[in-house]
């Protein structure tokens, strides 16, 4: 075996020791009811969480260009133009100064879908990529850290991503759905629902995503009925519903 082999074999079982998906007394329930409804009680906190986030990035972001629209560059500083600088690299932002694409990218996804896509992805919380990886969403690598699929096809070589925590697994599910090409459509519309003052349900954006998936228009379909099925449009809300809620939801759970 050489050292590539073994180097990468100590990265997966070294990375291994961080995952272990759910809380452990998740997997004791044997109501199926109520197993749902702890995996809802669960993620959400994490989805409103990662969203929080990324509300501030986009509040910077609008008091940035207010301030350069009112001042100009003279009155920035330092250290909010590097602030800036590493947004535009995280959000794969080509022109540092080109507000609308900040507003486009940065912003946050309707819970529902992120609760629907967590729970279809990994069955809810049981498959082996959230056990073993955290991964919830189903995210893949290229690199050499990674679970390979059990049933990957022949010639294929992406691998599950491992990550560190469910949270990471759902910031980065949050962060690729704001700046991969695959999703210009979704945040194109999330947008004009921004400028019309609506709600951007999860209903709404299931409808671009058929890419997310090879099932295509099938997985379409799939995440809308599993959405309507399981009631989780009532968790979608407005920025001033929003604020008070995450408040409220974001408990102790040993698994941030």
């Amino acid at each position: 075996m050489n050292l590539k082999k073994i180097l990468a074999i100590f990265l997966l079982f070294s990375s291994l020791i961080f995952a272990g998906g759910l809380p452990s007394w998740y997997y004791k329930i044997k109501s199926v009811p109520l197993q749902k409804h702890k995996f809802v009680e669960i993620m959400l906190p994490l989805i409103k969480k990662a969203n929080e986030k990324t509300l501030q990035e986009r509040q910077f972001v609008k008091n940035f260009f207010d301030n350069m629209e009112k001042n100009g560059l003279k009155d920035i500083s330092k250290d909010d133009l590097k602030k800036l600088a590493k947004l535009s690299k995280k959000y794969r932002i080509k022109n540092l100064f080109d507000k609308y694409e900040y507003l486009l990218k940065i912003d946050k996804v309707p819970e529902s879908l992120a609760l629907s896509q967590a729970a279809i992805e990994s069955a809810w919380g049981k498959s082996r990529f959230a056990k073993y990886a955290n991964n919830i969403f189903g995210e893949w690598t290229y690199g050499s850290k990674g679970l390979v699929p059990e049933f990957r096809d022949e010639g294929k070589t992406h691998k599950i991503r491992i990550f560190p925590s469910l949270q990471a697994s759902v910031n980065s599910y949050v962060l690729n759905l704001n700046r991969s090409v695959f999703y210009k459509k979704f945040r194109l519309q999330r947008y004009q629902a921004r400028i019309l003052d609506q709600v951007y349900t999860g209903l709404d954006a299931a409808q671009t995503l058929t890419k997310y998936s090879e099932l295509r228009g099938k997985y379409v379909k799939m995440i809308s009925r599993f959405m309507q099925k399981n009631h989780f449009l009532k968790y979608d809300s407005s920025d001033k519903a929003y604020n008070t809620q995450i408040n409220t939801s974001l408990y102790a759970l040993n698994i941030f």
